[in-house]
This record gives C-alpha cells, sequence and structure tokens, in this order.
C-alpha cells in the first residue's frame, strides 16, 4: 500500500461506501471496491491505535509532572 496520509485514505474510503451505495455498481467492481474498502479500515483502524497510544502516553507524562517528550509520529506496519 502506498504511503498515503490518514486523511487521503479515509477520503478514498468514503469514495468507495459512496460507490457501494449506488445499485448500478457491477458485482465484479463492487467485490473489488469492497476488498480495497476493507485494507483501507484496517490501515485507519491501525493509525488511529497507534495516536491513542500515543496520546495516552502524553496524558501520562503530562500526569507525573514530566515535560512531555515529543517525538515523530511513526505508525507501525500491519501485514498490507
Amino acid at each position: 500500500m502506498s504511503k498515503e496520509s490518514f486523511e487521503q485514505a479515509l477520503g478514498e474510503l468514503e469514495a468507495i461506501v459512496s460507490k457501494l451505495e449506488d445499485d448500478t455498481v457491477p458485482l465484479e467492481e463492487a467485490l473489488k471496491l469492497f476488498e480495497r474498502g476493507i485494507k483501507l479500515a484496517k490501515k485507519l483502524k491501525t493509525q488511529l491505535t497507534a495516536v491513542e497510544r500515543r496520546v495516552e502516553q502524553l496524558l501520562a507524562e503530562a500526569e507525573e509532572g514530566e515535560e512531555p517528550e515529543t517525538a515523530p509520529f511513526a505508525v507501525e506496519k500491519e501485514g498490507d
């Protein structure tokens, strides 16, 4: 899967959902869209989980009186 941003992946997923809601999409194309949608949803979930963990870490550091340490955001890859 390409290195697309969260926003790009979400936009593509929304477009796929719109197409799948259209009754005129041929079955074969609908299946391909559905497969791509599943991959995108998994990628988005992975990214959100990573962000949630980082936010929890920052909040814990703040509660302990530590200066939160910022670091570049990196998403762990799950089997694409």
